[in-house]
């Protein structure tokens, strides 16, 4: 009997440490790859740049969404200043933060789910598992074009970074570095041959909650990405 209960006890710490593990694996941040850009004339870019509200079930590769992500308001270096974004920052206080909503089969390789931008490292912090597309189209007041695309970028703002230092007129400027992400998210999908939209008609609260975001960081825009139909 005594030796069955210690065989029992064995599986079981198995099991409890194989589940560990496995929480653990997914709790990783994935490291991306450097990015990826077409050579192309900013002239073009400029003059293909359209709003995009219908998408193919087609998959992402997972070097898309690197160089997509680090063009909105990835981490440069430059040889004066040294780290820096790239996106202009009032007083380099950096306010945004960016998550990733990704779909069954959205991006190659990588399970459906919630994640965020680690700008820093340039990888992805796993935050929750499930396709929480048709959720995000709820809260976007039914906009049913955000669940059909394969992923949808969320641009969100923790405004005491600013604030603190310019008080009320920060929050002005938290808005137009919003506004620089979002242009440099247009212009980096439409060079990759991708399709985006900015929205902007959702409610607050249900976003942040549908994203577990904490009580000080806010959603400010919401863009799904895809190839167009």
């Amino acid at each position: 009997m005594f030796f069955k209960i210690i065989c029992i006890l064995l599986i079981l710490s198995g099991f409890l440490n194989l589940h560990r593990l496995l929480i653990n694996a997914q709790a990783m941040e994935i490291k991306l790859k450097p990015p990826n850009f077409k050579t192309e004339n900013l002239k073009n870019i400029l003059e293909r740049r359209v709003s995009c509200r219908n998408f193919k079930t087609k998959s992402l590769s997972l070097e898309i969404i690197a160089t997509v992500l680090w063009a909105t308001a990835g981490k440069k270096h430059d040889t004066v200043t040294e780290a820096t974004r790239t996106i202009p920052s009032a007083g380099a206080t950096y306010p945004l933060e960016l998550y990733l909503v990704v779909g069954i089969n959205g991006v190659e390789n990588l399970k459906e789910g919630i994640y965020h931008y680690r700008i820093d490292t340039h990888s992805l912090e796993f935050i929750q598992g499930g396709d929480k597309r048709s959720a995000l189209a709820a809260v976007c007041l039914g906009q049913s074009f955000i669940e059909e695309a394969p992923v949808s970028l969320v641009i969100a703002a923790k405004f005491s970074r600013t604030t603190m230092r310019y008080g009320k007129r920060g929050e002005r400027y938290v808005y137009i570095e919003a506004g620089c992400a979002s242009q440099n998210t247009y212009l980096a999908v439409t060079t990759l041959g991708l399709g985006t939209v900015e929205v902007g008609a959702f409610s607050d609260k249900s976003l942040a909650e549908t994203l577990g975001l904490t009580k000080d960081i806010e959603p400010l825009l919401v863009m799904p990405i895809g190839y167009a139909q």
